[in-house]
């Protein structure tokens, strides 16, 4: 007996299927881990598999530091524009953001007194890569909160999110121009925003989430960082509306394209836990709270030795803020949302063709059912005129569209088939086709 549970074991550790930070092994409905097949790999996962647990969930809150960057390209690439501090109480589904305004004065390890913007670019300076975990240490010391996780990503990554998801619906609260909107070489460009519901792509997005000298009340960092909740709430929305991201395997090639534009110390299986999670979120139960200098705010206006504007808490003491970052949920009303609707985009219309190169009875059928399952659209299933063919290949009937290419990548890594460009002479389909799968002998099932 203690032979063959040492042997599950075993087995179990040496198979990287069952690892859980494989997207391959989520099913993309659930998100659960598929389930193993054969007698052993199911007792195995039976006997040792656990679900992930986020650091916190056990406490009932887990908290996560969102930073934004420019980015290489851009005037002080690692100075912070964007901190917010979002808090997750499980048992309650609720959410909390906390904005930290960039002119907050703190102490930075082995720095003193600095802006909090200078945090990520003096972990940059010390190490490369490191900017995301001395930020948050900095966060972590100031607010008196634990923070296990943060998410740090650049201009590109955020107009590349919101563009994969097919753009965001926004609530412009009033109308604004920005004169001074930052522009290539230093220059500046005018924005303008009419007051109502909005439509934005990534780059308007991005103009709308980073202007900060737009006139009629929006020329604030305090105007912006209310802005930039706004964006966030709808990108929630947008993301837990649009299936095809919940898949983890696409959710997997987003974060590998964004590659050095985004820099987490989440796993991947902490993500898909996450997400998860959010899908039991709603409107009415997400708190903001943006720490300003307003007369009901917690800070207030200073001069640093240097002339320069800096921010720092009332009386210069931060345990105000500190307790209502600590009780966020119980001492906040919840803050009314006004995000639009999100609508999912049209899925894409690509028309995939299966013919079956083998004499397997049904092959074509059942890789059709396993497609669909993956929420893809086969329109016509056949059989290859020439038989049997030895090995499985996808074809693009014509020039890859977007659309194509990122179908086509779906079922190279769902079926382990190679992609070829140019079909041969000889192979019929029909005429509205865009992928061919041809089913050899080596497909597994």
């Amino acid at each position: 007996g203690v032979f063959f549970i040492g042997g599950g074991w075993l087995w179990y550790r040496l198979s990287p299927a069952e690892a859980p930070d494989n997207p391959a092994v989520y099913d993309p409905i659930t998100l659960e881990p598929k389930r193993p097949e054969g007698f052993l790999r199911r007792l195995t996962n039976f006997v040792f598999s656990k679900p992930v647990t986020l650091s916190g969930q056990r406490l009932d809150r887990i908290n996560i530091l969102l930073l934004g960057i420019g980015g290489l390209g851009h005037d002080g690439p690692y100075l912070t524009d964007t901190m917010i501090l979002v808090s997750i109480k499980p048992s309650t589904k609720q959410i909390a953001m906390v904005s930290i305004p960039r002119d907050l004065a703190v102490d930075i390890p082995g720095r003193g007194s600095y802006k909090i913007n200078h945090a990520d670019a003096f972990g940059e300076v010390e190490r490369a890569g490191w900017g995301g975990a001395l930020a948050t240490r900095v966060v972590e010391s100031t607010f008196g909160v634990d923070i296990p996780y943060y998410v740090r990503l650049d201009f590109a990554a955020f107009v590349e999110i919101i563009d994969e998801v097919g753009g965001i619906k926004v609530n412009v609260e009033r109308s604004f121009v920005d004169a001074e909107y930052p522009a290539p070489n230093f220059a500046f460009q005018t924005v303008s925003f009419a007051k109502g519901i909005q439509m934005m792509n990534g780059q308007r997005a991005l103009q709308y989430a980073r202007s900060r000298h737009g006139g009629n009340g929006e020329g604030s960092d305090f105007a912006r960082a209310r802005r930039q909740q706004k964006m966030l709430l709808a990108l929630k929305e947008k993301l837990l509306s649009f299936s095809t991201l919940s898949n983890p395997v696409r959710i997997n090639k987003v974060m590998n394209s964004l590659d050095t534009h985004l820099t987490t110390n989440m796993t991947f299986a902490d993500i898909i836990t996450l997400i998860k999670l959010g899908r039991e979120w709603h409107a009415d139960q997400i708190t903001t709270l943006v720490l300003d200098s307003t007369p009901e705010g917690y800070l207030q206006n200073t001069t640093g030795a240097d002339g320069a504007f800096l921010l720092q808490p009332k009386g210069g003491d931060f345990t105000p803020i500190r307790e209502a970052v600590k009780g966020i949920f119980d001492r906040l009303p919840t803050v009314a949302d006004d995000t639009p609707t999100q609508e999912a985009p049209a899925a894409p219309t690509v028309q995939i063709e299966i013919q079956n190169g083998t004499w397997r009875a049904g092959l074509a059928a059942r890789i059709k059912k396993r497609l669909t399952d993956k929420q893809l659209t086969v329109t016509r299933v056949g059989n290859m005129a020439d038989r049997p063919i030895s090995t499985s290949v996808i074809y693009a009937t014509r020039p890859a569209s977007a659309d194509i290419a990122h179908i086509m990548g779906v079922l190279r890594d769902e079926l382990g088939v190679p992609i070829e460009e140019t079909v041969p002479n000889g192979i019929t389909m029909a005429t509205d086709t865009d992928v061919l799968l041809v089913l050899g002998e080596d497909i597994k099932e």
